[in-house]
């Protein structure tokens, strides 16, 4: 342990960590699965790609309009009101979202100033540790080359990098479900084969202490008692609940209940804890949701109907929702076939290698069915009752939430495997359960593939956004690395392994090339036309803000606009020219690991240019540059902090122009969507105002300052005509105000 001796404390920690947990003891195959790279390395590699994509990317580009600036808002609220049970977002109730995300980013900002930096840094964190989690988890469970490749997988894949560059509470959703999870597992017993079950613990040896046999003596004692892992568990989970809401007791419970039941283990439930651990549940939950109730009271004082924030939060925000009957309406549901499909993109480059993992799970479901064959005097009943109940399963599913004829013949599809095989067994006299004798390996497969399915069936009933599944990710992420780790034991010996990862690398050379040729040739195109340093000029703006859909906007870009991503471009192609055809030669030359580290740093490169573009589209996504610009006339005396300052059309639309100026705003036909509950409380602060208010108002009193969206310039022109003077314009938004400048205030 003297070889990191002068390592900074934290890292310190970690690389003797990492260095005892790669020990035999610590994993399950450790004579049979390779190792990763030594510690040291494996740090540099992974602390390094957290900070070139994550944490680097903190500073820009600045708070985005739309669910960024809004949540950002919430927060800032939270420090000007005092107030950290009733969220708020210009004066005005915001209660359809749970308080945890809201808090943390409170506490950045109180740390750090209002900026994009504090209001971005807990996701990166969070990201940190979902990748320190997945790490030891599957270093654990399979040993230290999964455990290297799944933190890879965690901090280059799309999705994860995607959806962590704006504030939802995704992330922190994933690493607080992914951590009950492995206490749950924990809890139960141990994940490897050793016998000992040891976790860090800071305290002080003494010379003589008794230690795991095989360790030196470190200056931090490896231990854990029976209560550590359930109560691990139950405050993981209530985080999870502050996170999200009740969604994470579904996953959660309907997770650990199958395992319980299909493992024989439910006579073992005493080890979670149930009772201590639901009254320290409660004991955290309930103040807030209590709390929250009594300030946003139904009846006379509530909002809508009359309803306060309980129907509010549990039946419109969670229930209805999830019908698709929600008000308002403004949330789409993706199409079943994208829905599934796009999932090959978020969880892009690792995806290429799920055949791998279906491959094993069809070997398996085959030898189920092979070898209850034998009974075949049952098997025409077990195939008529499996299809009846399957489909009456389905078909009720259908009617309740209405599912499009894809998500219809997945979820038909899973009833019938897993019904078929139980009712062979059961006609066979079996135990109902294949799994109820599992090694400790097999229990986390089981886990997290139960886990990633009822994440993703229940959003492919669900109204949904594209990112609502993050918390499947690193389940999924965690088994395709434990596959690409089996698939590098066996590639020598089985040629069906073999063809199998020969595909995955054609399919991204192809790719690859595909991506590298169509950006080369948007470089050669736009090589006469000049920078543009307002890129939203250039995009063909149909209707963006219409969208509902998180990813909508990228339709908006156009060949013209080209000009001015050549720099991420131009890495991005030389990326995707160079990495996949060196993956594939370090593969073919047996290199398994710099092979599978090769993808990983393609991806990562790729992603920091995507970074890069991200920024560059700053003036579309952001309005901070008409913020600065008002803070600029105020300085120079020629706006006044007294002038009235209103957002025309919902507030999402320039969100974060409130967040920077720190100040209250009106809205103008802007009592919709995510403000149209908390306008209909009677406390509301005089803040909405319709169109013909407006035009009332308009030349008279303080002066106007307005701030329109491209999409509501139309009506905007049509409602005031030419009594309009422009202040500024950037990517299609425009600042007007009501009288020239230098008029009187």
């Amino acid at each position: 342990m003297e070889m990191w001796a002068g390592t900074p404390g934290p890292l310190c920690w970690y690389l003797r960590f990492f260095e005892m947990s790669s020990k035999p003891h610590f994993s399950l195959l450790a004579t049979s699965f390779a190792g990763g790279p030594r510690p040291r390395t494996t740090a540099t590699i992974l602390f390094g790609l957290w900070f070139l994509l994550f944490f680097a990317s903190l500073f820009s580009p600045p708070v985005l309009d739309d669910a960024d600036g809004t949540h950002a808002s919430a927060a800032r609220a939270i420090l000007a009101t005092g107030d950290w049970v009733t969220l708020r977002v210009d004066g005005v109730r915001y209660l359809e979202k749970a308080p945890l995300p809201y808090w943390l980013a409170a506490v950045s900002f109180k740390l750090f100033g209002f900026n994009a930096f504090a209001a971005h840094l807990p996701q990166a964190l969070a990201v940190l540790l979902l990748m320190l989690l997945g790490h030891r988890w599957a270093n654990q469970a399979f040993g230290a080359r999964t455990g290297y490749y799944t933190a890879l997988a965690i901090l280059t894949g799309a999705g994860v990098f995607l959806f962590t560059r704006i504030l939802i509470p995704e992330v922190l959703l994933s690493l607080c479900l992914a951590a009950s999870l492995f206490a749950f597992l924990k809890s139960l017993g141990p994940i490897a084969s050793t016998p000992q079950d040891w976790v860090p613990h800071v305290s002080p040896l003494r010379h003589g202490n008794e230690r795991p046999h095989g360790i030196e003596q470190p200056s931090i004692a490896w231990y854990a008692g029976p209560l550590f892992y359930p109560y691990v568990m139950w405050v993981s989970l209530v985080l999870a609940v502050l996170a999200k809401g009740l969604v994470a007791l579904i996953f959660f419970g309907g997770t650990t209940f199958l395992f319980l039941l299909l493992t024989d283990e439910l006579k073992n439930w005493r080890k979670l804890r149930p009772l201590t651990g639901l009254l320290l549940f409660l004991a955290i939950a309930a103040p807030w949701h209590i709390l929250a109730g009594l300030r946003n009271p139904g009846g006379p004082q509530g909002g809508m109907g009359g309803h306060g924030f309980w129907w509010f939060y549990f039946v419109n925000e969670h229930l209805l929702r999830f019908l698709g009957r929600r008000i308002p309406t403004d949330y789409n549901k993706l199409p079943g076939a994208l829905y599934w499909s796009l999932h090959l993109v978020w969880l892009f480059p690792w995806a290429l290698f799920l055949p791998l993992g279906v491959a094993a799970l069809a070997r398996r479901f085959s030898h189920q069915v092979g070898v209850l064959a034998r009974f075949a005097n049952l098997s025409g009943l077990a195939g008529i009752l499996t299809a009846v109940i399957a489909g009456a399963i389905a078909a009720f599913t259908h009617i309740l939430t209405g599912p499009d004829i894809f998500d219809f013949v997945v979820l038909s599809a899973v009833l019938l495997a897993f019904i078929e095989v139980c009712l062979r067994r059961k006609f066979a006299g079996l135990a109902l359960s294949p799994f109820h004798r599992i090694d400790p390996q097999q229990r986390t497969i089981l886990l997290l593939a139960i886990f990633s399915a009822i994440v993703l069936l229940f959003f492919s009933l669900s109204t949904n956004q594209e990112y609502y599944t993050f918390p499947a990710y690193l389940p999924i992420l965690l088994l395709i690395a434990a596959t690409i780790t089996r698939a590098e034991q066996t590639f020598a010996t089985d040629a069906s392994v073999r063809r199998l990862i020969a595909f995955a690398h054609a399919a991204l050379c192809l790719l690859g090339l595909a991506i590298a040729l169509s950006l080369s040739y948007g470089l050669w195109a736009s090589r006469h036309l000049p920078y543009l340093e307002d890129i939203g000029t250039a995009l063909a703006h149909r209707g963006v803000g219409a969208y509902t859909l998180s990813m909508s906007s990228f339709f908006d870009l156009t060949g013209p606009s080209f000009a001015a991503l050549r720099l991420p471009a131009l890495l991005a192609a030389i990326t995707f020219a160079l990495g996949p055809a060196i993956a594939w030669t370090l593969r073919g030359q047996r290199r398994h690991l710099a092979a599978t580290t090769a993808i990983a740093f393609t991806s990562g490169a790729f992603l920091f240019a995507a970074h890069l573009a991200l920024a560059r589209f700053a003036p579309m996504l952001s309005s901070q540059n008409l913020a600065a610009k008002i803070q600029q006339l105020e300085a120079a005396s020629v706006l006044s902090p007294d002038d009235q300052l209103m957002l025309f059309g919902d507030q999402a639309y320039g969100s974060s122009i409130p967040f920077y100026l720190g100040r209250q705003v009106y809205l103008v036909n802007a009592r919709s969507s995510s403000m149209l509950f908390g306008s209909t409380f009677p406390d509301c602060p005089l803040v909405f105002l319709n169109g013909p208010q407006l035009r009332a108002e308009w030349g008279k009193g303080p002066r106007k300052i307005v701030f329109v969206p491209l999409e509501s310039r139309a009506e905007f022109d049509a409602l005031l005509g030419p009594n309009q003077v422009v202040l500024a314009e950037s990517s299609g938004k425009t600042l007007f105000t009501d009288r020239p400048l230098g008029g009187v205030h």
